[in-house]
């Protein structure tokens, strides 16, 4: 099984320069269980089955679901793709088995609470908290399709391949007219000519043409009314019973509708991201985690992203990219502080304030509250220009605390360096 294509994209981590970089999502990815569940209610074809949390939360499920099935399916959940070919760091091979059903409990202990590495987790893997216990199909035909959306025909475009259940990246590097893509005008929407030319790209071998693309137009009914960003089914397979079943999903959606999806958003599982960044978000504050030594606080992105840059040219490495933005609060400066100083790789903090619309004594008053709040055991390095910057100044200066200033962007990058050097 592939996770997939779309997810080099979109995957949570990024190897880099030979170095592991976490990336920062700006949408919601929910388990293939909950994702399945969604799909059921739009009238799509999924495999019956139950996530389960324990032992037995299994014996049940094997009782009321499954009571005649002499086979499972036992499938790992993470928030990430290649669980498939993923080891477990107990040792054990695969998070995805189809085992007898008296052997289901067994399997099952050995995933939950265990930590699963993937090619897209990196190397710190991820904890297995639920698996997904699902009926097993006779399955003659596999093939791809997904929903994402094109920057090019500016809208969704469904994407098919007549070849599924393994990464369709390879295939469309070696077979490329194997990959069939339909965009859709979003004005019109999906019509039946749209959905026809999907199912000939699918060239389903025995399930009913019209049944079939029935089932596409569901599947773009469901991504448009739940704002999705990506629908993405790999395996899409024929049954021996000549129906078209989605025997995998991943859906991602929009964050930006999070206010109109609250009962989507309510499946987001924090326990699958960074907890640097959950904290963040319920902060109202922008940071991405990376891996470097040097933590960094700026208003504005732009001022953000030079920063990084200037850090780099003088031989360190951003541990994040953290905009407090244009009006933040006290409070805000004082949890940035803490999650910079939550990450143990941070050997320097570098803060860099150009007072617009933030006002330097705000960031000073937070940078000094924090500090009585954080244990600070790393080198603090501040540079504050623009509104207020001389309140800001002497607020730090009575503050006894042991701050190095700056004058400059460079000065401050070049001081930021040497503080964290061993």
């Amino acid at each position: 099984m592939a996770w997939r294509s779309l997810g080099k994209l979109m995957s949570q981590s990024l190897f880099k320069g030979g170095r592991w970089q976490q990336q920062q999502l700006r949408r919601l990815n929910i388990h293939e269980y909950q994702g399945a569940e969604l799909m059921g209610k739009y009238g799509i074809n999924v495999p019956k089955g139950v996530a389960v949390a324990s032992a037995e939360e299994v014996r049940k499920a094997i009782k009321d679901v499954f009571p005649n099935e002499k086979e499972v399916v036992v499938k790992s959940q993470i928030l990430a793709g290649g669980r498939g070919l993923g080891t477990f760091k107990s040792g054990l091979k695969g998070g995805v088995h189809i085992v007898k059903t008296e052997e289901v409990e067994d399997l099952a202990g050995k995933m939950l609470g265990q930590i699963l590495v993937t090619k897209q987790t990196g190397p710190q893997g991820k904890v297995v908290s639920k698996v997904y216990l699902c009926e097993k199909f006779s399955l003659i035909n596999e093939m791809y399709f997904a929903i994402t959306l094109d920057r090019t025909c500016a809208g969704p475009i469904i994407i098919a391949c007549r070849k599924g259940g393994t990464s369709i990246e390879d295939l469309a590097e070696k077979f490329p007219d194997m990959i069939v893509k339909v965009p859709i005008d979003v004005f019109k929407g999906i019509t039946d000519e749209d959905a026809a030319k999907v199912v000939d790209g699918l060239a389903p071998k025995a399930a009913d043409r019209n049944t079939s693309i029935e089932q596409v137009k569901k599947l773009y009914k469901l991504f448009c009314e739940c704002d999705c960003t990506l629908l993405e089914i790999n395996p899409i397979a024929e049954t021996s019973d000549n129906q078209l079943v989605a025997a995998d999903a991943k859906l991602n959606f929009d964050d930006n509708a999070a206010f109109r999806q609250k009962e989507i958003f309510a499946l987001r599982d924090t326990s699958q991201e960074d907890p640097r960044e959950v904290a963040a978000a319920k902060a109202d504050l922008n940071y991405i985690g990376l891996d470097g030594e040097i933590g960094c606080m700026v208003n504005g992105a732009g001022l953000a992203m030079a920063t990084m840059d200037i850090i780099k040219l003088h031989g360190g490495t951003p541990a994040n990219f953290l905009d407090v933005g244009g009006n933040a609060s006290e409070g805000q400066v004082v949890e940035a502080f803490k999650i910079l100083t939550s990450d143990d790789k941070v050997k320097a903090i570098l803060v860099n304030i150009f007072g617009g619309i933030m006002k330097c004594d705000v960031i000073a008053s937070g940078i000094v509250n924090a500090a009585k709040q954080v244990s600070l055991k790393v080198p603090v390095v501040v540079r504050l220009e623009g509104t207020n910057v001389d309140q800001g100044k002497r607020i730090l200066k009575e503050s006894g605390m042991a701050l190095i200033t700056a004058e400059d962007l460079d000065d401050a990058a070049e001081k930021a360096v040497k503080a964290a050097a061993p």
